[in-house]
């Protein structure tokens, strides 16, 4: 059966990591969906946070492979956790004869930020998990969408509450 996982990955901050990471996975025909990287607040270390479908057994094994690359430090499979999640995507949104109004209506609604206005069109700055992005993605489009990146999705466990 198919399933969704996220999958955050600590490693040592040096070059070719990410190749031999992404290497695991299409070396097993599995497409990642989404994939963010960055530093942390250690610079001597990146946080990798990859979203990928597949057969819930072979994503096991790439766990268990992560887990053994040199470079890693840490995994953690986030779908077995309580975490938060965050995704941006800057969108550029045709205005040429269109209603701006109601085109501003939804931007506020999505808590959006406009980032750059032309003569013809908006840059849009809407940040949130994946179902809000698409739902705004699809509310534009009959505005015209000429230009769209998505950032990936980030994700950081919760911290564990304190019993009282």
């Amino acid at each position: 059966m198919e399933k969704k996982k996220t999958i955050s990955v600590m490693v040592e901050n040096h070059p070719g990591v990410l190749a031999r990471i992404a290497g695991l996975f299409s070396s097993r025909n599995f497409n990642i969906e989404s994939l963010a990287v960055g530093e942390t607040e250690d610079p001597a270390t990146s946080r990798m946070t990859i979203v990928a479908t597949g057969d819930e057994l072979v994503l096991e094994q790439i766990i268990k492979q992560l887990n053994k690359l040199i470079d890693t430090l840490k995994v953690i499979d986030m779908s077995k956790e309580d975490y938060v999640e965050r995704e941006l995507a800057l969108i550029k949104i045709n205005t040429e004869d269109k209603n701006l109004t109601h085109l501003m209506h939804i931007i506020h609604i999505f808590k959006g930020k406009v980032l750059d206005t032309a003569t013809d069109s908006l840059i849009v700055e809407i940040t949130g998990n994946d179902d809000r992005i698409n739902s705004f993605t699809q509310l534009v489009q009959t505005f015209g969408i000429k230009e769209m990146v998505r950032t990936g999705i980030v994700a950081l466990t919760r911290s564990k509450k304190q019993k009282e």
